[in-house]
């Protein structure tokens, strides 16, 4: 049994120290425009009722994104994390390029369809070409902390205040629905528009008392957010009301759309081509496409669930199961690969059993039974991350199966060199995962990592086109630090994701559950409106 079923659902996991750097507790910090920045330009302000476009215009030609975020203080290095979580919902929309605010060009925000500031570094220093460019009506989507600076030094923009509210939001309204927010996130930037400003209210915090305080607000070109929405992110969350604010401000055009995606989960030597037929044979009766997720040998060396005897099996030395495999392909399957062995050749990692272990990066059980990573695998490099890759292609070609060109990381975890090395290798097209991104991808510095799910398809920070998955599975037993999951869960989860206005809502599931909770996820999820499709057409 797959004992790490439950995936991280948090975007950030690096302690007690997660809480934005600009959010600090206990500080409550007004400003008041009361002086403006010489030589600051702004585009007059709407004060009629009509919505202002928000910031596109013949003057700003569409040369893709710019994301723009923080590096000072001590916990400067969140700010790179937080630009590739930024840059990869971008990258839905074409292409984007990110740099430190502090080595901002003056005009750059004007020759981009977007930029995307974000504050998380208390009192960044803001260079001044950057502000009068925003004040001068350049398209920006704001996130955090700040626009103080901004208020402070160009007045005419609208914004009269702007406080650090350390007030404990668990919801944020937007678009109808009432998304989720844990209150660990920090304080949120409350601000006021100046009076005859014209403003338009996205989405609204709701204070403990029940009121309403707005949560992103556009005036003019200028898209605020009232924090960073990329920590302690889960799949209800208000992240997903930046996600589809996007749209807005690159896409306005884009018609509503709801699709769905089931993968079957770790399918290797050991399963039983019973119930993979059967499954098989019920979501084809459903007119529904599917993912297989293989990995092509098994190994339990201590003999965890064979009473202490090793066992291993190789697809090649297992007709049966490719038999079933062949009949899924046959009836709606798209098979992908799903790692080597799906587990670590240098013992437990952490349990010893392939499908529960970690293969591309160490991990252990601590004191508390909660899992652990522990980082790269001794001798990581591309070069064993592709021998892991050929080593797989041979056992599927050995067993008269065509290797897949979907790529799914075991546990959703490697190493930085191990995405690069996937993502360079010949034949492989798409990840189909949630992901692990670690600091230096942006060339940046520090030691901290961040989980990012996607709610549409995206060319993420590696390279790769990554297929998304944004539900989890049905997790039946409470196991590590992983709670219950049940068919319910999901379904709630996916409605909230209808909120994207052209999303995908994707699921794994596991074939030993048999059909004991498929149908109510099937059910359900056309229900509200989703389309189930193959994932290769995302491609």
């Amino acid at each position: 049994m797959h004992r790490d079923a439950l995936r991280r659902i948090l975007a950030v996991t690096f302690g007690p120290e997660r809480r934005l750097a600009v959010m600090v507790t206990g500080i409550v910090l007004a400003v008041v425009a009361a002086c403006s920045l010489s030589g600051c330009k702004t585009s007059p302000i709407g004060t009629s009722g009509a919505d202002p476009s928000p910031g596109r215009s013949p003057a700003y030609p569409a040369t893709g994104v710019l994301v723009l975020y923080d590096t000072t203080g001590q916990y400067g290095s969140l700010g790179e994390l937080y630009a590739v979580q930024a840059g990869n919902l971008a990258s839905h929309f074409g292409a984007w390029e990110a740099a430190p605010v502090t080595k901002y060009t003056p005009g750059s925000a004007r020759r981009h369809r977007l930029t995307i500031y974000i504050g998380s570094t208390y009192d960044e220093p803001l260079p001044d070409a950057f502000l009068a460019d925003v004040a001068a009506g350049a398209p920006v989507l704001w996130l955090g902390g700040n626009v103080w600076q901004l208020i402070r030094k160009c007045p005419q923009i609208g914004f009269q205040t702007a406080t650090l509210d350390d007030a404990s939001v668990t919801e944020i309204r937007y678009g109808g629905a009432a998304l989720t927010r844990n209150q660990a996130a920090g304080a949120l930037v409350r601000i006021t528009i100046s009076q005859g400003v014209y403003s338009r209210t996205l989405a609204e915090a709701v204070r403990p008392d029940g009121t309403p305080q707005p949560w992103a607000v556009r005036v003019g070109g200028l898209t605020y957010v009232a924090e960073v929405p990329f920590t302690y992110v889960s799949f209800d969350d208000r992240y997903l009301a930046v996600a589809d604010m996007l749209f807005d401000l690159l896409a306005p055009g884009t018609p509503v759309r709801h699709r769905a995606l089931v993968r079957i989960e770790d399918v290797g030597p050991h399963s039983d081509p019973a119930r993979l037929r059967e499954i098989a044979d019920y979501l084809q009766s459903r007119n529904v496409p599917f993912a297989v997720a293989v990995f092509p040998v098994y190994d339990d060396a201590a003999g965890v669930y064979s009473g202490g005897v090793p066992v291993h099996r190789t697809l090649s030395g297992s007709p049966q199961v490719v038999e079933a495999l062949r009949y899924m392909a046959g009836h709606g399957g798209t098979l992908i690969m799903h790692g080597y062995t799906h587990g670590y050749a240098g013992g437990p990692n952490p349990y010893g059993v392939s499908a529960e272990d970690y293969e591309f990066y160490r991990a252990h059980v601590d004191a508390a039974g909660a899992v652990q990573l522990d980082g790269p695998v001794p001798g990581d490099s591309a070069e064993w991350a592709l021998g892991r890759l050929d080593a797989a292609r041979k056992e599927w070609t050995a067993a008269g199966l065509t290797p897949p060109d979907i790529w799914e990381f075991p546990h959703y975890t490697a190493s930085a060199t191990d995405y690069r090395a996937i993502a360079s290798a010949p034949g492989i097209r798409a990840r189909y995962e949630q992901v692990l991104y670690f600091n230096g991808i942006l060339g940046g510095t520090g030691t901290r990592s961040v989980s990012q799910y996607f709610p549409y398809p995206v060319k993420d920070a590696y390279g790769t086109p990554v297929i998304p998955e944004t539900l989890g599975n049905v997790a039946t037993q409470r196991f590590n630090q992983h709670g219950l999951r049940l068919a319910p869960d999901l379904l709630a989860s996916a409605k909230h994701q209808l909120v994207v206005r052209d999303n995908v809502a994707s699921f794994f599931y596991h074939p030993f559950l048999g059909l004991q909770y498929l149908p109510q996820l099937i059910d359900g999820m056309q229900s509200m409106g989703y389309t189930f499709v193959a994932a290769p057409s995302l491609l």
